[in-house]
């Protein structure tokens, strides 16, 4: 993989949010729609976390949100912006902070 310099690693956004709300798309085998908290706005994220995370086992979790991507359409659902997970035998481990922390929080 390429590397990239430290002047084009700053461009990212990178923030903690709260998911406020999580619901299966019903056409897709992987994909759940999030409403998350940034703290001064609420936004629409499309995951492909199901079946390893149910909708009702995210609300409320604190994510790390990747907040300043160009919007991409999913299946008709739009979403603005893309949460951080690592993929360990190929499932997805959400990243979150080792405490709670304010909503729309940068990382650094």
């Amino acid at each position: 993989m390429e590397t990239v310099s430290f002047n084009e690693f700053k461009r990212l956004d990178l923030r903690v949010a709260r998911i406020v709300s999580a619901e299966r798309i019903k056409r897709s085998n992987k994909l759940i729609l999030l409403e998350i908290d940034l703290g001064s706005e609420k936004r629409q994220l499309v995951a492909g976390l199901y079946p390893h995370y149910k909708p009702e086992d995210l609300v409320g979790r604190e994510i790390v949100v990747v907040t300043n991507l160009e919007p991409k359409v999913f299946m008709g659902y739009k979403s603005q912006g893309m949460l951080l997970a690592a993929v360990v035998d190929g499932k997805p481990v959400l990243l979150q902070p080792e405490k709670e922390v304010p909503p729309g929080t940068p990382i650094s």
